[in-house]
């Protein structure tokens, strides 16, 4: 008689051990798939982010460029640097000096101006520190951007041509480092910052007539 092979259950450890690997296997991939799921979610908010960002600043660019080029006309000051400075200045329209009172360049204001009184920081023997002064306060932003240019067009009181070299500028560099050469800002860096501006914003492509 042929004798029949005896067969042997499994291993209940065994069996508890390839149960415990399959779980934590499956665990793996849930916890896997629920990180790549959750980067790929941030990594969609972010670029939501960027995108709405990017849509408020070229908004901001349209809503000043039109008056901006009127002004280039009527004041010789080039549309690039009357943007530059207004996105600079104001950061990009949501300071409260431009939000509250449009005044978009950081204007002071003098006892017999309409203005209010804020802190801001300035550029003083080589440190920067947070001082308090009158700002001018607009009715809208195109009056501020008007009032701008004619401060670059005709000076201030004490010296009508302190701006002239900005006017008499051709390109928004040299007009950059007229403002800075001038005294209109006190930081050091600010006719680099404006350039900047321009250059990445293609700001430029307004002062073609």
């Amino acid at each position: 008689m042929a004798r029949r092979r005896s067969r042997r259950g499994r291993n209940p450890a065994y069996v508890g051990i390839v149960a415990v690997v399959i779980a934590l296997t499956v665990g793996v991939v849930t916890v896997v798939g629920q990180y790549e799921h959750g980067v790929q979610v941030a990594d969609e908010a972010a670029a939501s982010s960027r995108a709405a960002t990017l849509a408020k600043k070229k908004a901001f660019i349209a809503h000043l460029a039109p008056y901006a080029r009127t002004l280039k006309v009527n004041y010789g000051v080039l549309p690039s640097i009357t943007i530059a400075q207004a996105i600079l200045e104001s950061n990009w329209g949501t300071s409260d000096l431009a939000a509250k009172y449009h005044n978009l360049f950081g204007v002071k204001a003098t006892k017999a101006q309409a203005g209010q009184e804020m802190t801001t920081q300035e550029y003083v023997n080589g440190k920067w520190k947070v001082v308090t002064a009158r700002f001018r306060s607009y009715s809208d932003d195109y009056a501020s951007m008007r009032d701008h240019a004619q401060l670059l067009a005709h000076g201030t009181t004490w010296n009508q041509r302190q701006y002239a070299q900005v006017i008499a500028a051709r390109d928004y560099k040299t007009a950059a480092s007229a403002l800075q050469s001038s005294g209109y800002a006190t930081d050091p860096g600010y006719a680099q910052k404006i350039i900047q501006v321009v250059e990445k914003y293609d700001l430029d492509n307004y002062d073609a007539n």
